[in-house]
């Protein structure tokens, strides 16, 4: 019997690892852009690409059929990789974020219940109360970064809404000790050569004092809940609750501190890129921020917006999704084959690096029509009968999609309909906002701009 011949790997750029590690070490002479780098692949090289980085070997897909064989059809051939893993585990733990198998399975189920709408009310309640509270802190004409001040207001709500906790004066702290877990994390994740996490240098001893502090907080929250006996109606008290169904037995305080963590993370990061991105794109087009201010006076009139308002704001959920389009919060998807796979017509070895590059995919002119420019419109009624299915991934796809997507895209929406009414942000001028690619796509040098109350809370000028 003939063997079967496999065709060679899918073309793609050569890496030289030495350039590699050199444009890492100087980065002011040999500067690198994942996002650009990521782009160029999909349009040299097609659907599928290769290269390695050393030993490892990746393969980066960029057609909304092949995203959609290994998140949706086949995801059980697929785990997280282990750079992921890496890269967050010293501080996620064994989280939704890392696990897989049947604890991830398990991990899900428990967690699920408090993501139903059954919460969305009370959720987006406190939503509305903190951007008021933003609202109210704001002083006209005085710059603010805008990426900063959306990280504050998100992580507050994530920690309100999800523990019952209300940090609001010790955000800017939590906020700090963010910042070094997410630079350890990144330098992990995108360096061509990485430190273990255990590794005693600078950045890693600035993150392992950050973790101990943050966990200090977490079990702080897990041990008052305990001992209070209470219920309340938010994550922790759900997770609290369960159990499984045959022991019976509960989660740990170190399972609970893990996927709290995991929570806190990703639960504020995100949405406050999202929103960073959708302000900083209404600065750019007035037109789409009259026609918002419009939906929001005929809809609200001035007062704050309420859960139930969402689905009388087709427009403005139309502004988070494109916004989402062009500046995806992750800029990409990652598994790592479990067994050997068969990947438009290449065999991928396991324990590979498959990536579904969103960035790229988003800004394709097969799947979206002059895809560069922000056309809220493209996401009018119907919109996923136009749109290719898995060529939109901002939340992910399949088993794995964002457990909060529901929740990230109600928050929001609820906070741009809240602040957008009450104050005009203008960018400030003389700065040149550039996307970077981190753990998030992040604005490089920030954003800059200054607020403006509107006359009147009908958001007219």
């Amino acid at each position: 019997m003939a063997r079967q011949l496999v065709p060679p790997r899918p073309p793609g750029p050569r890496i030289n690892l030495a350039l590699a590690v050199i444009g890492q070490l100087l980065p002011g002479l040999f500067p690198f852009d994942p996002l650009i780098f990521g782009q160029d692949i999909a349009r040299q090289f097609g659907d599928i690409a290769h290269y390695s980085v050393g030993p490892l070997h990746v393969y980066q897909l960029s057609h909304p059929d092949l995203a959609r064989q290994i998140l949706v059809e086949q995801p059980e051939k697929f785990h997280k990789p282990q750079l992921l893993k890496r890269a967050f585990r010293s501080f996620a733990g064994d989280g939704l974020l890392t696990s897989d198998g049947a604890h991830w399975k398990q991990q899900r189920k428990l967690m699920q219940p408090a993501f139903a709408p059954s919460h969305f009310a009370a959720y987006g309640a406190v939503m509305v109360a903190h951007a008021l509270q933003l609202v109210d802190s704001l002083a006209e004409g005085q710059p603010l970064e805008i990426s900063a001040t959306m990280a504050r207001l998100t992580l507050a709500i994530v920690i309100k809404c999800l523990f019952g906790a209300d940090l609001t004066e010790d955000t800017e702290g939590v906020g700090r000790l963010m910042g070094p877990v997410l630079d350890a994390a990144n330098q992990r994740l995108n360096s061509a050569i990485a430190f273990p996490s255990w590794v005693p240098t600078p950045r890693n001893l600035r993150e392992r004092r950050a973790v101990v502090k943050l966990d200090a907080m977490l079990h702080g929250m897990i041990r008052a809940r305990r001992a209070s006996g209470g219920d309340h109606d938010d994550l922790l008290s759900a997770l609290l609750r369960a159990s499984d169904e045959e022991s019976g037995i509960g989660m740990s305080d170190r399972q609970l501190r893990d996927e709290m963590m995991t929570l806190v993370l990703a639960g504020h990061e995100t949405t406050a890129m999202a929103l960073t991105w959708t302000w900083y794109l209404l600065t750019q087009h007035p037109d789409v921020e009259a026609r918002l201010l419009g939906e929001l006076q005929q809809v609200l009139g001035g007062r704050a917006p309420a859960v139930p308002d969402l689905p009388n704001l087709p427009y403005t959920e139309m502004i988070v999704r494109e916004a989402m389009r062009l500046y995806p919060p992750a800029p990409g998807v990652a598994r790592e084959p479990i067994e050997d796979v068969t990947i438009a017509g290449y065999e991928v070895p396991k324990g590979s690096l498959v990536t579904v590059n969103s960035y790229a995919l988003h800004r394709d002119r097969r799947f979206f029509d002059d895809p560069e420019r922000f056309n809220p419109d493209r996401f009018a009624r119907g919109w996923e009968d136009r749109v290719s299915r898995c060529a939109y991934l901002p939340f992910g796809a399949g088993p794995r999609v964002c457990i909060g997507a529901g929740f990230a895209m109600m928050e929001a929406r609820l906070i741009l309909a809240t602040v957008a009414q009450r104050y005009k942000l203008a960018l400030r001028s003389g700065q040149t906002v550039v996307p970077m690619q981190l753990v998030t796509v992040r604005p490089k040098h920030g954003v800059w701009m200054t607020p403006t109350r509107r006359q009147n809370p009908s958001g007219n000028n």
